[in-house]
């Protein structure tokens, strides 16, 4: 990424030039015939220079290049430069190389685009040279136009002037670029008519290049045009008797060596062609056309140091990676041996100091074992006093219910004895388990009620019904069974029934037995 190839083409010559970490090595040039381009290959593939991997840039200065100043619809997005393309086109149909830039849009009317469209007219100058290239497998980053390249020269001159003329020697001969606001509008090149090195034709190719510009309405009559002329310090002397000042042409001269420091050249240089390629060199912009099939290589090549950059860096990630997991896997070891010291100090101290301490009562396992035991009972132990809470508000919704006599007991319900006697081992008397002290679950309760429901008028009906609704208000305790033991008529087939209808009843109670089974 750090050496270049920087080929500088005019109409009879190519001069090759090595950019090796910013310095423009001696140019080599190879004339336009056959024996130029055999010794152009051979330059390539010298074995010592290793050229052939080395990314080419070919930077053309012909006089076959022509600049068109256009109008064009302002619309963007794809449609835009579909119409740009089209219009380069129809103006340039002959040559591949061919291009456009928007200089602004125009203050009036339909605020179209202002659009500069040049191309080089004449692509046979390239074809032979480009072959070679192309044959050679050489990775080309771009085609550039000195013209265009000359706006960063302006911008590098700090030349600030409104009408700009920019007069360079250059290789291929006498340019001429005008900027209007510092962009570029019109280039022309032309043969160089020198005398003791000095160009003596400048004065009279701006006048051409001025009466082009007013006519072309590029120059409004009556505008300065300054025109600044690059030229070594030993010839400004001379240009300065040969350029008069005039209404409507300024002249400015700027030595080539004071123009090659700003723009970082070390050696003053001859023509204006070191400073392009240096500025070329060190800030390449994109390519001025479009270098077509010829830039594949170049592309290849770019992919493939991407491929390598993104393997090195994953490369080097999983290094990083293994390192610092490595590293944490010491740090992780040595703590874990300090915390391992430290458990066994601390173990240590904790039997140094029970040493000393009198025998406890019980474990501390023991202890919190009971603590849980002991809550567990205190929450779930069997007691009567929800169950009764049930029964005492079932009662309330039976007024003509007289309460007895209550067996409660936790576990499963006692069978009953003859005579509605309890058996006769009481509850309370029989070993306990721990399921009945409600570990781990409360255990189920039965409470056997012994009451009287009253009967007006001896009315067994009444009081049957009475019975079974409140034993059904009883049942939908969540939990609760009911179950009716014993009613005050014995209702079974086997079991006769007596008395007398017609005799009057008196109010009497009949006594009657019901089972509860809760489950909390």
């Amino acid at each position: 990424m750090f050496r270049k190839q920087l080929l500088y083409l005019t109409s009879d010559a190519l001069c090759a030039y090595d950019w090796d970490h910013g310095v423009l090595g001696p140019g080599q040039t190879f004339a336009a015939s056959a024996a130029g381009l055999d010794g152009f290959a051979a330059w390539l593939e010298d074995p010592q220079a290793h050229r052939l991997d080395v990314p080419a840039y070919l930077l053309t200065d012909l006089i076959e290049e022509d600049f068109q100043h256009q109008l064009v619809p302002h619309v963007r997005g794809k449609a835009g430069r579909a119409l740009l393309e089209r219009r380069r086109q129809q103006l340039h149909r002959d040559t591949p190389y061919r291009g456009s830039t928007v200089l602004g849009r125009e203050s009036t009317g339909r605020h179209d685009d202002q659009v500069l469209f040049f191309a080089l007219t004449n692509p046979s100058l390239l074809q032979p040279w480009t072959e070679a290239l192309e044959h050679l497998r050489v990775p080309v980053a771009g085609i550039y136009s000195t013209s265009l390249l000359s706006i960063a020269l302006v911008k590098k001159l700090s030349l600030a002037h409104e009408h700009l003329l920019l007069v360079t020697q250059q290789s291929g001969g006498l340019r001429q670029s005008y900027y209007e606001k510092g962009q570029l509008r019109f280039s022309r090149q032309t043969a160089t008519i020198a005398l003791d090195g000095v160009a003596v034709n400048i004065v009279l190719e701006t006048e051409k290049t001025r009466q082009f510009l007013t006519s072309t309405r590029m120059l409004a009559r009556g505008d300065l045009l300054n025109t600044v002329i690059l030229a070594p310090a030993a010839q400004i002397a001379k240009l300065e008797l040969l350029c008069d000042n005039g209404v409507e042409v300024a002249y400015h001269f700027i030595d080539l060596q004071r123009a090659g420091a700003r723009v970082g050249l070390r050696q003053t240089p001859a023509l204006a062609d070191a400073l392009l390629l240096t500025l070329l060199g060190k800030h390449p912009p994109a390519s001025h056309y479009p270098p077509g099939a010829l830039a594949r290589y170049y592309h290849f090549q770019r992919a493939r140091k991407t491929l390598y950059g993104a393997s090195a860096l994953i490369g080097a990630s999983a290094a990083l990676w293994c390192v610092i997991n490595l590293l944490g896997g010491i740090a992780d070891g040595a703590a874990t041996q300090r915390l391992a010291q430290e458990t066994a100090s601390y173990q240590e101290r904790y039997r140094s100091v029970m040493s000393t301490q009198p025998p406890a009562p019980a474990r501390t396992q023991n202890m919190k074992v009971a603590v849980t035991l002991g809550q567990m009972i205190a929450s779930q132990a069997p007691e009567p006093g929800r169950l009764l809470g049930l029964l005492s508000a079932a009662l309330d919704q039976a007024p003509q219910i007289q309460l007895g006599q209550l067996h409660w007991n936790a576990g499963p319900p006692p069978a009953r004895t003859s005579g509605s006697q309890q058996a006769p081992q009481t509850e309370s008397a029989r070993p306990l388990g721990s399921s009945l002290a409600g570990i781990p679950v409360a255990p189920p309760q039965a409470l056997r009620l012994e009451a009287d429901v009253a009967m007006p008028n001896n009315d067994y009906r009444t009081a049957l019904a009475a019975i079974t609704a409140f034993a059904q208000t009883l049942a939908r305790q969540p939990g609760m069974q009911v179950r009716i033991e014993e009613t005050p008529l014995d209702l079974r087939p086997s079991v006769a029934l007596s008395g007398k209808s017609a005799a009057p009843a008196p109010d009497s109670q009949a006594r009657f037995t019901l089972l509860l089974e809760w489950q909390p």
